[in-house]
């Protein structure tokens, strides 16, 4: 049986970041653009390229890294554009517990989670510049359960994100009695000398047998999630309200949270950014993820309005003030009700 719909498959379980996508469901964007979306799940956030590579979806979000990777495996997998750009990325602890420091030495002898297996060659790379090996430090594979681990004490470090796992943890440790600047990050950007955080900046990505075969399906996507990003910086509390109906869990503070840090990374036009699309691959060929032959994955031909400039590289997008924080979830709690963040992670 075949159906008429767009699989589109997010790169985790629905996380604030998404909203854009779910709310050009909820406000009808898919069907006024003459398409239907299945948004889809995953299990386990590194099968996504595989899925969408194997043609069981259509469109996907993905890191910029894992889309490249995932060409030089022989996935016919394209970025047909920018969903967050370049959100801050690197290796995320408790200064009060683990032991760590600025240092990148301090890893040595540390237990450093993962969320795959680039992540792994990322920082054994690391270890190699910062006069280490790999076996100076256990890695340690724990999927998109960094702060669980933390918290648990599974790892006393792991990969994450500025505008995910460090506010998971930040409310978590406000909740044990501490600051929430207890908790710090080695950004990955920074060690390596890379200028930019883009390898991390998550993809609108697609089959490219799909993606040539339904221009216009892909032209309408893309519109349609345009059109409610529009909406969400035009009255980021309204939209968020409405991804709330869609997704309850989303209506915590340590969501709420997340969706407030992750608003700067926005992409305002979708674009493919030419100048990061250049130091990742080059970061790629650092790290023998590809060759000298590695030629881009990447359009912007799918995007039909006005495209803005490039933004002026080493500039950090200014945080905004969206209201979503102190707007909602009040009950009990100066800014909401204070979540259970070990239950939340768990679930």
């Amino acid at each position: 049986m075949s159906t008429d719909k767009i699989t589109c498959v997010m790169n985790w379980h629905a996380i604030p970041y998404h909203l854009p996508v779910y709310l050009a469901e909820k406000l009808g964007y898919f069907v006024e653009e003459g398409i239907k979306v299945a948004i889809l799940e995953p299990n386990n956030p590194s099968d996504v390229t595989e899925i969408v590579g194997s043609g069981k979806s259509d469109l996907a979000l993905k890191a910029m890294i894992h889309t490249i990777a995932a060409k030089a495996r022989g996935f016919p997998v394209k970025s047909i554009g920018t969903l967050l750009d370049e959100p801050f990325t690197g290796v995320v602890y408790l200064r009060s517990k683990s032991g760590i420091t600025s240092d990148f030495q301090s890893l040595r002898g540390k237990r450093i989670g993962y969320v795959g297996e680039f992540g792994k060659i990322q920082l054994d790379e690391l270890t190699r510049q910062y006069g280490m090996t790999p076996e100076d430090y256990t890695a340690v594979r724990v999927g998109m359960n960094v702060t669980g681990s933390i918290i648990r004490g599974e790892i006393d470090a792991g990969v994450g994100l500025e505008n995910v796992q460090m506010v998971e943890l930040e409310e978590w440790s406000v909740q044990q009695g501490r600051t929430a600047d207890d908790v710090a990050m080695l950004r990955i950007d920074e060690l390596a000398h890379l200028g930019c955080c883009c390898f991390c900046s998550i993809l609108f990505i697609g089959n490219e047998n799909f993606i040539n075969n339904n221009p216009e399906k892909v032209k309408a996507f893309m519109k349609a999630v345009k059109r409610a990003a529009d909406y969400m910086f035009k009255d980021p509390i309204k939209a968020y309200d409405l991804f709330v109906e869609m997704k309850p869990h989303m209506n915590s503070i340590v969501n709420r949270k997340i969706f407030q840090r992750s608003f700067r990374y926005f992409s305002r036009d979708f674009k493919n950014v030419q100048r990061d699309w250049d130091k990742v691959t080059n970061y790629c060929k650092r790290l023998e993820i590809v060759d000298d032959k590695f030629e881009q994955n990447q359009t912007n031909d799918f995007l039909s309005w006005e495209l803005l400039p490039e933004s002026t590289p080493g500039v950090e997008p200014p945080t905004v003030d969206t209201g979503v924080v102190s707007c909602g979830c009040r009950a009990n709690h100066p800014q909401g009700p204070t979540p259970d963040v070990v239950s939340a992670i768990k679930a």
